[in-house]
């Protein structure tokens, strides 16, 4: 069992960052946390392409049969695609055999706006 905490989905429209932008004032204990959980999924090389493959696809959702085309086998894809979703950045339904993953928009806006700040400064 894992002790991974997901990000809190938000309503569809609805954009409250996890955190400060990172030059607006220092992180809390609690909003590193979070964040580093979010960028630590998004820092394996297999998991960013299924993000990225997930977030650019038509129609907002990919089926994982659409993106498992990563050089990895099934079962290891299945392994990614579980811990960006225990990170909060994935989403999904089973329909029939297949299982669908979205990225919510209010996790990109999220993640946006977290590093916004600091390209702003720069």
């Amino acid at each position: 069992m894992s002790n991974a905490k997901a990000l809190p989905l938000l309503e569809p429209g609805a954009v409250a960052p996890c955190c400060p932008p990172l030059n607006e004032r220092p992180m809390s204990a609690d909003e590193a946390e979070v964040a580093a959980r979010m960028f630590k999924a998004l820092g394996d090389p297999v998991r960013l392409r299924l993000f990225s493959a997930v977030a650019s696809h038509e129609g907002g959702e990919a089926c994982v049969c659409d993106i498992s085309d990563v050089g990895v086998s099934q079962p290891t894809v299945s392994h990614h695609l579980k811990k960006l979703k225990e990170a909060g950045l994935l989403s999904s339904e089973r329909r029939g055999t297949w299982v669908y993953y979205r990225v919510e928009p209010s996790v990109l806006a999220a993640m946006g706006a977290l590093l916004a700040g600091a390209a702003k400064a720069a």
